[in-house]
């Protein structure tokens, strides 16, 4: 099928939409995880000490954020039945809110309940972030974007532990105690940015206000040879029926399929690490006998690294599309490693020195943050290239979410303070997890996948992207360059499974 566009104008398009609205989504993701992460820094600013809490408790605080981040992860599919804008621009504002509160908070059951309540704010916004931007990019695109969202967590948690610093050291005199005056300035920001969302955020790729006509039909247009993608974008969840947004029979098919819980158990596995990293680190490099504020400082650095090592990876992913397992591996390892050697350097400090063994695992925390973010990213943005249709997608994100997010379930209990200094049986658990859990389980999928290609006629990938040859294109209708995108995009119904089976085409796993 010929283009009715250029390459030139796609590009100019790609670059729009990347500058307007990923970079904004990463700025949403920021501000969510900076108040669902800031707790550790909270602890060791005074938190535990004003409101009597024992190590217990303090997990427990942890623990209930992920119980409802948990039993709230299918409001993903909620991203198909609700306008985008209204949707995210509500769930900005209600965690923002949630998290400002905490600075009031004056029991442990008190700050439980608003632990629970962010979890539920968060977990209506930040699962289903990748999935909503399925609807504006392609299968080989998605790694870099969706590594620019996750990338804002380890610059959130830099920004979080520099910004702690600040705020400690500034509120030692004040009015309210420092974790205090921490909950308020890192919380309210987020009361603001939801009014910006309200205005900023396109329900489809032809609503979006920054986009020109033209641009907002090549935006639909370009996405037609994918017929997958075709079908997720097949309007906004304002212009479709109920049954159009949410096909009862993919959800059925997706929660049958066996690959959707092999992600999942890979998820599960790095989020063991994941979750424990960014509210232990600090409590983890005080152990190395700096002071709380220069732990503040110390834990900064490795996540500006693992930031740009989450965009480094995922422009590669994306180049050689076809081979997002071998980076998944190859990441997943990395980080083990790194975890061994933390573990290690702990249980050999004494033949090490204390100079010798902080400097190894300092060194390795470097590793395990850039390990870690990296298969975050290509995780989700694997679960979502090989999901044919919209429902797919958002079914597949959710099954990958419920369980992958029991993980911290079991990483925010590594680390209770009987254990450190060194922690050594908590990082060797993490090690385990990345290297079995995710590296095992990805050469496994592999496998499985490329099995399933070859049953399906597919057997390579030219020049190892592979995502354009086997697509079966729905057809389309096009008017004049001035006319509305969404009338294009109305043509695109004919996408997914369903076109593919009466055309006879078949979808193609991405490796």
């Amino acid at each position: 099928m010929s283009k009715e566009y250029t390459d030139e104008e796609e590009a100019a398009v790609v670059r729009k939409l990347d500058r307007r609205l990923v970079m904004f989504l990463g700025c949403l993701y920021l501000l969510s995880f900076l108040d669902r992460s800031n707790i550790g820094n909270a602890r060791i600013a005074g938190l535990e000490k004003d409101l009597s809490l024992s190590s217990a408790q303090y997990d427990w605080l942890l623990t209930a954020f992920y119980i409802t981040y948990i039993g709230f992860e299918w409001m993903i599919l909620l991203y198909r039945l609700v306008p985008a804008h209204i949707y995210i621009s509500m769930c900005v504002l209600t965690w923002g809110v949630v998290a400002s509160l905490q600075s009031i908070s004056t029991s442990f059951s008190q700050l439980l309940i608003l632990r629970g309540l962010l979890g539920i704010t968060e977990a209506a916004f930040g699962p289903g972030v990748p999935f909503y931007m399925t609807f504006f990019y392609r299968r080989s695109e998605l790694a870099y974007r969706v590594g620019l969202q996750i990338s804002a967590a380890p610059l959130a948690t830099s920004f979080a532990s520099s910004l702690a610093w600040v705020i400690v050291k500034l509120s030692r005199n004040g009015p309210i105690a420092p974790w205090r005056a921490l909950f308020l300035v890192e919380g309210f920001p987020s009361i603001l940015t939801a009014v910006a969302a309200w205005y900023y955020i396109p329900d489809s790729p032809s609503k979006a206000r920054y986009l020109t006509p033209r641009e907002r039909k090549v935006a639909v247009m370009r996405l037609q040879s994918e017929q997958h993608h075709s079908h997720s974008r097949s309007g906004s969840a304002s212009s479709m029926s109920l049954a159009q947004r949410l096909n009862l029979k993919d959800i059925r098919a997706t929660l049958l399929d066996p690959k959707s819980y092999l992600t999942a158990l890979m998820f599960l596995s790095v989020n063991v690490s994941f979750s424990s990293l960014p509210v232990f680190l600090p409590t983890i490099i005080n152990s190395m006998s700096f002071s709380p504020l220069a732990s503040q400082a110390l834990a900064a650095p490795p996540y500006l690294f693992a930031f740009l090592f989450v965009l480094i990876i995922g422009r590669y992913s994306d180049k050689f599309a076809d081979s997002r397992s071998w980076f998944l591996i190859g990441v997943s390892l990395l980080s083990a490693i790194s975890y061994a050697g933390i573990a290690l350097a702990g249980s050999l400090h004494e033949a090490l020195g204390d100079a010798g063994g902080i400097t190894i695992r300092y060194v390795g925390v470097y590793g395990a943050a850039m390990g870690l973010f990296a298969s975050v990213t290509l995780i989700i943005t694997w679960t979502l290239n090989n999901q044919a249709t919209a429902t797919g997608k958002g079914t597949g994100l959710t099954i990958l979410n419920i369980i992958g997010q029991c993980g911290p379930l079991i990483g925010v209990h590594l680390f209770p303070q009987s254990q450190g200094p060194f922690y050594i049986q908590g990082m060797a658990v993490c090690a385990g997890f990345m290297g079995i859990g995710v590296a095992g389980l990805a050469l496994v999928l592999r496998i499985v996948l490329k099995r399933a290609n070859a049953r399906n006629g597919f057997y390579s990938a030219p020049d190892g992207k592979g995502d354009e040859y086997e697509m079966v294109a729905a057809p389309s209708r096009t008017k004049d360059d001035d006319s509305d995108a969404e009338e294009v995009e109305q043509t695109l119904m004919g996408g997914g499974r369903k076109f593919n089976a009466e055309n006879g085409g078949g979808f193609r796993y991405m490796l």
